[in-house]
């Protein structure tokens, strides 16, 4: 069984409460790969899975271990040289180093930036 993510009804986020205006356009419902997310833009946690055949069948719930739940906010603080593994990622308060392939297990929805 999936965590709810949100409410389709009221269009509320059920981990912040607040509304998800937007969230279903251009990205889909599904969201990105964290290891696809621009360095230092913020995210939410839409879900975790290792369904795409490349990674190891724990290395989901060892994530959701380390934090990586629906609803967490996360950022990409740094990438390795060249842009490869690994890459520091920031879930609540802890920063831990991911391989590529541990952060294409994650799917995030970027957050907008405040206006003004």
């Amino acid at each position: 069984m999936k965590a709810k993510v949100g409410d389709a009804v009221t269009g509320r986020d059920a981990a912040t409460g607040r509304d998800r205006a937007g969230s279903d356009t251009a990205i889909g419902s599904a969201g990105i790969r964290l290891a696809d997310l621009a360095t230092g833009a913020a995210a939410r946690v839409v879900s975790v899975s290792a369904a795409d055949g490349t990674a190891p069948p724990d290395v989901g719930r060892r994530l959701a271990e380390l934090g990586f739940l629906p609803g967490e906010a996360v950022r990409i603080l740094a990438r390795g040289l060249m842009a490869r593994d690994p890459i520091a990622v920031r879930i609540g308060t802890g920063t831990f180093a991911l391989r590529l392939f541990e952060a294409a297990c994650v799917r995030v929805c970027p957050e907008q930036p405040p206006l003004g």
